[in-house]
């Protein structure tokens, strides 16, 4: 499950992206149109900018801009950036791998070999998944092949 924050940061994001790369708009009317509490979307825009994918300006036109293009920013990248590792067991994460303590094996273990399945499939679809796509809502089509 992704927590609240990484949702109202794909919803910012997904604002952003509408407004178009380098537009800047105000967390005021980030926060009214998607409906997010000010003061938790400040903190939300302020990592998102640390990491690289935010530009932020002062001023009468000032506000937060996209660094990178749509189509470049993917669901997966949004969510490792603000929720940490996806995989279900830290066996599996790229980012934070660790051997699990009570195990004998990796390459016997059968609870692994289900969860690398599952896990394989969420981030294929995490990862292939942009802002664009989902701007555009074609990614459900496109990642499963439903033309």
């Amino acid at each position: 499950m992704i927590s609240q924050k990484a949702k109202y940061a794909l919803r910012a994001l997904l604002a952003l992206a509408e407004a178009g790369v380098g537009q800047s708009m105000q967390i005021s009317d980030i926060a009214d149109g998607q409906r997010i509490p000010r003061k938790f979307l400040e903190q939300i825009l302020l990592d998102l900018k640390h990491r690289g994918l935010l530009s932020s300006r002062r001023g009468k036109n000032g506000g937060y801009a996209l660094l990178r293009a749509p189509d470049l920013i993917t669901v997966g990248e949004v969510l490792r950036l603000i929720d940490g590792p996806l995989a279900p067991l830290p066996c599996l994460s790229r980012m934070a791998y660790r051997r699990c303590e009570d195990c004998d094996g990796e390459d016997d273990c059968r609870i692994r070999r289900v969860f690398a399945e599952a896990h394989r499939a969420n981030t294929a679809v995490l990862d292939a998944t942009t802002l664009a796509d989902m701007s555009g809502g074609s990614a459900h089509h496109r990642i499963l092949g439903a033309g």
